[in-house]
């Protein structure tokens, strides 16, 4: 048999439409902090080794002696809508590159499943709609996508195959993205999957998605004893992303089987613990004053660290990870050995590293989004460590990764030590405290800007974790949120109230 020829390209993007920035082209130049827009052969050198879709499908490939025609990858950190320019410029080199590749056995997308733009409420349905438009419905398309994506019909129907992560933190994207290549070779020799889609009636918050957690353990337990069922291909459950207002926000179930009874059962079965899971999906959040002080108690006679996730300024859920309201709880209690981390201010970096190690600075800290009731933090600074910002992570979320961080500073204020970057990262590797100097295992106290992420570094050092909502644009209750878009009918928290 012929080698296969198949087509990679991967457009990632994870819209908060309430977030307070938006997508521009240069946000995917630049990258989701560590991975930049790359096109052909350096799209393969750049993934080597990460937690990526593309680098999973990638490793099947070897294994399969494809013929590998890279097109190009781009990501950016989420936000506000992707700008119709980027969009435009991007879904159209993909498009151009995967007719150019003509003639193709199969295509490989990595996408997200929650990109909203200026333009488009259904970014990967519009990109995966102008591809079958340019070749037609021969070539067979299989997609990977994250768990928190906000499925539709549109694209459920012009894909032969679409897989989602089954961890959150998602340690499985590179898993995901082979298991999306394992399917993908099946198609190309011929199998054809009946689809099953269901959609969930009500938002899941995301700080209580985690699969590591109930009910999410179990519902995913299920998920795989049901894909051992005859005449099931494969299944997904997306938790989906409870902050893009359009009609399909919201969590979905796809299930694909060499039968349409096949499907439909297993889809319903799954549908049903889900429906029955709904009051669990809730837990304790803390103001950030009760968190800190809770923390304070328990890290008195504590062996390990107390993390606090600042989950509503989460830069992997579009916050832009400059608020202020945790930093002013530690610093009001005077929180000691606690640092908190990453901040993002470009310019109190570069003001750190204009003083250089040991100065003091007085500086108005981040604050700069215009959150309603967060603000700059003005105060004097101690400059305790300083970095290029690029460093060399191997936590199991980002993977063996070289992090683009920009200018980046530790800064001290009494018992407080804040890492600053000039890039936004979602604080989930222990590396990212490091790099600046910030040993996490010694410290009493974490402040980390992620939702659930962070669990899989931080979760083996914690003494415990603790949820906190300081303002921020990534709301932990989706309830709270403006929505206008929204599918009537559907609850906007579990047992919450009903969009009309």
């Amino acid at each position: 048999m012929k080698s296969r020829r198949v087509a990679f390209a991967g457009f990632i993007h994870e819209t908060n439409t309430f977030a307070p920035t938006k997508a521009s082209y240069e946000a995917f130049l630049k990258g989701s902090g560590h991975l930049p827009l790359c096109r052909g052969e350096e799209m393969i050198e750049l993934v080597k080794g990460a937690n990526t879709g593309i680098e999973g499908a990638l490793d099947y490939a070897r294994e399969a002696n494809w013929e590998v025609v890279p097109v190009l990858r781009a990501s950016a950190v989420p936000s506000a809508h992707v700008t119709e320019e980027a969009f435009e410029r991007i879904a159209t080199d993909i498009v151009a590159g995967i007719v150019a590749a003509l003639p193709l056995d199969g295509i490989y997308l990595d996408l997200h499943g929650a990109m909203v733009c200026e333009h488009l409420d259904d970014g990967e349905g519009e990109l995966i709609a102008r591809i079958r438009k340019a070749v037609g419905y021969d070539i067979p398309v299989s997609v990977s996508l994250d768990l928190h994506g906000n499925m539709t019909e549109q694209s459920m129907r012009d894909a032969d195959v679409m897989v989602g992560y089954r961890t959150y933190p998602h340690v499985d994207m590179a898993l995901t993205g082979y298991r999306a290549a394992v399917l993908l070779d099946k198609l190309m020799n011929g199998d054809r999957f009946a689809k099953a889609f269901r959609q969930i009636d009500y938002l899941i918050p995301i700080s209580w998605q985690c699969t590591e957690m109930e009910p999410a353990r179990s519902i995913y337990a299920k998920l795989e004893a049901l894909e051992e069922r005859d005449g099931v291909v494969s299944m997904s459950f997306f938790t989906g992303f409870p902050a893009a207002d359009f009609a399909d926000c919201g969590a979905t179930v796809l299930a694909y089987g060499e039968t349409r009874d096949a499907a439909d059962k297993a889809a319903d079965d799954l549908k049903a613990l889900i429906d029955a899971s709904e009051e669990a999906f809730a837990g304790k959040v803390y103001t950030p004053d009760e968190g800190v002080k809770e923390a304070m108690r328990i890290a008195d006679t504590a062996a390990r660290p107390v993390i606090i996730s600042d989950t509503q300024d989460n830069p992997g859920a579009g916050g832009d990870s400059d608020t202020t309201g945790m930093l002013r709880a530690l610093v009001d209690n005077n929180a000691q050995n606690a640092a908190l981390g990453l901040l993002y201010d470009p310019e109190a970096a570069l003001a750190a590293q204009a003083a250089g190690v040991g100065a003091t600075i007085h500086i108005a800290l981040g604050g700069k989004s215009n959150i309603p009731g967060d603000a700059p933090f003005e105060a004097d600074f101690v400059v305790e460590a300083l970095s290029d910002g690029f460093t060399r992570v191997n936590g199991p979320y980002y993977g063996d990764t070289l992090m683009r961080l920009g200018p980046s500073a530790c800064l001290r204020i009494g018992g407080v030590r804040v890492a600053v970057a000039s890039h936004k990262v979602q604080m989930a590797d222990r590396g990212l405290f490091r790099y600046l100097g910030i040993e996490p295992e010694t410290a009493s106290i974490l402040v980390n800007k992620s939702s659930v992420h962070f669990r899989a570094d931080f979760q083996p050092i914690a003494e415990t974790i603790l949820v906190c909502a300081a303002p921020g644009p990534m709301a932990v209750d989706p309830a709270s949120l403006p929505w206008m878009k929204l599918r009537p009918g559907l609850r906007l928290s579990p047992l919450g109230p009903v969009f009309s």
